[in-house]
């Protein structure tokens, strides 16, 4: 990535580079005058029920507290920037009344009904590991597994002595903080996950959204923080790191697509192919499908076994999912999932004291198992630590910045790819366990 993408990315324009204001790739005036249609259909309330209605009003909600989000210093770079303001603004917004009633219905019975989650989180998992590059998984993924697994176990020991001293259950403090911190970000952490909290403990989503959110918030928050933090540790402490290098004679290359729509439509199928296999075998084998789609995905890859043009189908499809409709799937969150009374209430000296043990106890675990397989301790704890901790990719981008090491971002992606994935894995044996 060049210095001019890196800065792009976080949201600093380049020098001589002249920023136009843009909405979901579109002038803004072209979006701002779609947007009215929608919210004045909104309002109305002629909005068709079923997929038309809810998508056009999600993608035009999404969009715009996205780019909120996404220009408001403190909020972008500390806070999560979008993501963040598309969930808790439309939680407000629906809180306080402001959308109607029968688009709330109609975004609640698109959401579940329509199936659009569970859409949205199969082209997730299916494309983001069938499109990681093999040499990456094969060559260095087995000896990552050390620091990145440390870096999770550290989290949940840590974060569940602080939870006790402070007043928490081991159950709370591993489940609803722990886990959802350590996931794979919102689509295809918290929300999974509160899914599955839900089906196994018997409450109803909103409730674990309510405790997930915060957590992955204030994650986020503290990962970045720490990241400044290690790149300073590194300036005084020179042995302990490689300067963004994480094991020596390692090169990573990063296989490049040409977008092919024929291509996007089999990776299309692939997907809801894998998760039907996932709802298929979970009936026979008690582990959430979630997590057994996981497992068929990752082996698919490792073998070898589908066809190129499956695996870069697979890829692109995801990467289309993720790029248009990631904002409109965290307005169904905010509208369907996040009981913004519940949130706030969630917040406290001893939730704030947990999930800052979460981050802790990611990097120790990290850096320790890393500098004893050979890695540099804050390189393993940057990577297979903070970007476990983060929100996914755009945590990465923040995590990477502000450790002033963004060449490390094929192992960040390992973390928040398949590192986040695992965590599901995890999370339906330990609520088992706790069972």
């Amino acid at each position: 990535m060049t210095s001019i993408e890196q800065q792009q990315e976080i949201g600093i324009p380049a020098a001589g580079v002249k920023e136009r204001f843009s909405i979901f790739n579109l002038p803004g005036g072209w979006f701002l005058a779609i947007a009215a249609v929608a919210i004045g259909s909104m309002y109305l309330e002629v909005l068709p029920s079923g997929l038309i209605g809810s998508l056009i009003i999600m993608i035009v909600l999404g969009e715009l507290l996205g780019w909120i989000g996404d220009h408001t210093p403190i909020i972008k770079s500390f806070l999560g920037g979008g993501a963040i303001i598309a969930i808790f603004g439309s939680a407000y917004l629906t809180y306080a009344g402001l959308i109607p009633e029968s688009t709330v219905t109609g975004i609640s019975d698109f959401m579940q009904g329509g199936d659009f989650l569970n859409f949205y989180i199969a082209a997730l998992i299916t494309g983001s590991i069938l499109g990681m590059n093999k040499k990456v998984l094969t060559q260095a993924g087995l000896k990552y597994a050390f620091p990145l697994l440390a870096g999770v176990v550290g989290a949940i020991v840590l974060a569940a002595v602080v939870g006790l001293l402070v007043g928490f259950s081991i159950q709370d403090s591993v489940l609803v903080m722990t886990l959802p911190i350590m996931g794979g970000g919102l689509g295809a952490g918290a929300v999974p996950m509160a899914q599955l909290y839900s089906e196994l403990l018997g409450n109803e989503p909103s409730y674990y959204m309510s405790m997930l959110i915060p957590a992955l918030a204030l994650g986020n928050v503290f990962a970045i923080i720490f990241a400044a933090g290690l790149h300073q540790v590194s300036k005084k402490f020179p042995s302990l790191t490689g300067n963004g290098q994480l094991i020596k004679g390692f090169s990573y290359e990063e296989k490049k697509f040409t977008p092919d729509i024929a291509k996007m439509g089999i990776g299309l199928l692939a997907a809801v192919t894998f998760y039907m296999l996932g709802q298929l075998l979970g009936e026979i084998i008690p582990i959430h499908p979630y997590a057994i789609m996981i497992l068929l995905v990752a082996l698919a890859k490792v073998v070898n076994v589908l066809p190129a043009i499956v695996e870069e189908g697979a890829s692109q499809w995801f990467q289309f999912v993720a790029k248009n409709f990631t904002l409109a799937l965290l307005i169904g969150v905010g509208v369907v999932y996040t009981d913004l009374e519940a949130v706030l209430g969630a917040l406290s000296f001893q939730y704030i004291a947990v999930v800052m043990g979460v981050v802790l106890g990611a990097i120790l675990g990290a850096a320790f198992v890393g500098k004893l397989v050979g890695f540099y301790p804050i390189e393993a704890a940057i990577t297979a630590g903070l970007c476990m901790a983060n929100m996914g990719g755009t945590g990465d981008v923040a995590v990477l910045s502000a450790a002033r090491r963004m060449e490390l971002m094929p192992f960040a992606q390992i973390s928040s790819r398949l590192g986040g994935a695992l965590i599901i894995l995890i999370a339906g044996l330990l609520v088992n366990l706790f069972l």
